[in-house]
């Protein structure tokens, strides 16, 4: 199978670059998955169904989601109408929403989609390990199990991100880290046959401060003065993600690769095995 994840999307910037490349991105690759985070889609502080839907009508099939969850008040009320908008499955217990999506995919194969926020510098959350283990023992990869699985991990800690992808090991096609906004070079297909990469980065202006307007930013942290709310920048986004091919007898990434499109990074186009 094939599998695309893009990285948070931060504000028009970001929406507006990835909806202008997913149309080469489905030519070139054509994704049997695409997931893309969402939660900083609206003015940089969550999501609306409106923008979900206009990801939906642009080839997106999953949208993830991470500690801005609800700044969108509406989604509280609309996301147990949203199977394909899904949060972190380690909100506590009664929280609305869902935190995996067990998806039919082309050719009748199923796919897991799932979403966990972790702990280290982030909100208090139940335990993500224990979280995530419950619902790979439940959907396993492989023969009689599903074709294919992916976990985003959102979260601030490299350390932690790299512990969940080797806790996940051989059990889960992808483990994505999203949240910092910064795309690493990480990229591996680790020893267990997962595809692993730290942090995808985010959809957005890089000509900014991890997406909002730098000089919003360098007034609060350099001159330590009162400044209005920080808002998404508005230059030219870049999509950044990865890229993933899996065996199809069990599962397991055979490769990864870097997405980089538009904007001011140097650019990476992956190459359809």
């Amino acid at each position: 199978m094939r599998l695309l994840f893009l990285g948070d999307v931060v504000g028009r910037s970001g929406r507006d670059a990835v909806i202008a490349h997913m149309p080469t991105l489905r030519e070139r690759l054509d994704p049997d998955l695409t997931v893309v985070n969402g939660e900083n889609a609206a003015g940089g502080f969550g999501i609306t169904v409106k923008i979900a839907e206009e990801f939906f009508a642009a080839g997106v099939d999953v949208v993830t989601l991470g500690n801005h969850s609800w700044d969108q008040k509406e989604l509280v009320a609309a996301i147990d109408q949203q199977p394909r908008i899904i949060r972190p499955l380690n909100y506590p217990e009664g929280t609305p929403g869902r935190g995996f999506v067990l998806l039919q995919a082309r050719g009748g194969r199923k796919v897991l989609v799932m979403n966990v926020m972790l702990r280290l510098f982030m909100d208090p959350m139940d335990d993500p390990f224990a979280a995530v283990d419950r619902v790979l023992r439940a959907h396993r990869l492989g023969p009689n199990g599903a074709d294919a699985i992916l976990v985003d991990v959102h979260g601030e800690a490299t350390s932690e991100k790299m512990i969940m992808g080797h806790f996940c090991d051989g059990r889960a096609s992808l483990v994505v880290g999203t949240h910092s906004h910064v795309p690493t070079a990480d990229h591996v297909v680790m020893k267990g046959g997962t595809a692993y990469l730290t942090d995808a980065g985010m959809c957005g202006d890089y000509d900014s401060a991890i997406g909002m307007k730098k000089e919003v930013a360098m007034a609060k942290l350099i001159r330590k003065l009162p400044t209005e709310r920080l808002s998404p920048a508005e230059g030219e986004g870049t999509v950044c993600g990865c890229y993933v091919e899996t065996d199809d007898r069990t599962g397991l990434a055979t490769s990864i690769q870097p997405v980089r499109l538009g904007g001011r990074l140097s650019q990476s186009m992956p190459v359809r095995g």
